[in-house]
């Protein structure tokens, strides 16, 4: 296979889209998960207070 080939291949037919795309979700998931990873290490002695929120720790209002 040579480049003319796998460029018409990416660019110009619907399953080499359809690759593309996958691909650029699968790199940024793994970024997303990275960087969560990092930031969750960082900052892991984080002390909670009245103000702090959570997309998914919501168990505390579930208790009540």
């Amino acid at each position: 296979m040579d480049i003319d080939e796998i460029y018409h291949f990416l660019f110009e037919t619907m399953p080499g889209i359809g690759c593309l795309v996958g691909a650029g979700l699968v790199l940024s998931v793994i970024a997303c998960v990275i960087m969560e990873r990092r930031t969750r290490k960082q900052f892991k002695n984080h002390e909670k207070t009245e103000d702090d929120w959570s997309l998914f720790d919501d168990d505390d209002e579930e208790e009540n």
